[in-house]
């Protein structure tokens, strides 16, 4: 254990070869090491990767739904503005035909009071086009509201799903024997660096 040990503290002083030792020459050792990871990555990681793949899909799935949900919403509230709009819009037509008729009140009476007939005509008018642009800006604001809405759940939900995946990660890769391994071997570095030390 110390000559092991020895070998870590000195790393100016690698021993010769034929030895067990660092080589400290990157282009010789960086394919050898690039191989070893990606051997331990795969031979560890196969299992994380289909359960992680499994549960990604389903939370695919689960947001599909909500989306779908989201968007009948969104069309149901497009189609309850666009009747809105159309309400508004047979309202117009009334105003045109009852405008109409006021022309035609007013040639008939123009000489006793044409002033308070064009003043009614433009009020009837103003009226309806700002019924018409409140009922837009309803429509639209409507839209957005919801829009934001279904927006921030989606968000709410991969993070919580995301967090979900992170813990049970954790949570499998974690288990006793390993957190008894990695505590008996911080001991064991702890006690060889003490007998150095003395």
């Amino acid at each position: 254990m110390k000559n092991v040990t020895d070998s870590f503290l000195s790393l100016g002083h690698w021993p010769s070869a034929g030895s067990f030792g660092f080589n400290t020459d990157i282009l010789a050792t960086n394919p050898i090491n690039l191989s070893v990871v990606l051997g331990v990555l795969i031979f560890f990681g196969k299992g994380v990767c289909a359960s992680c793949l499994n549960e990604w899909k389903d939370n695919l799935l689960s947001l599909s739904d909500l989306l779908d949900n989201r968007k009948q919403r969104i069309l149901n509230t497009i189609r309850n503005s666009e009747e809105l709009r159309g309400g508004a819009i047979e309202q117009l037509e009334k105003a045109r035909v009852r405008l109409s008729k006021v022309q035609i009140e007013a040639e008939q009476f123009r000489v006793n009071g044409y002033s308070e007939i064009e003043r009614e005509k433009l009020n009837l008018i103003n009226s309806t086009y700002k019924t018409l642009e409140q009922l837009e800006n309803y429509k639209n604001e409507t839209i957005h509201f919801e829009q934001q809405r279904a927006i921030n759940q989606v968000r709410q939900r991969i993070f919580q799903q995301a967090l979900e995946g992170a813990l049970g990660t954790l949570n499998s890769c974690l288990n006793n024997e390993l957190h008894l391994r990695t505590i008996s071997a911080n001991i064991g570095m702890f006690g060889t660096i003490k007998e150095i030390t003395d």
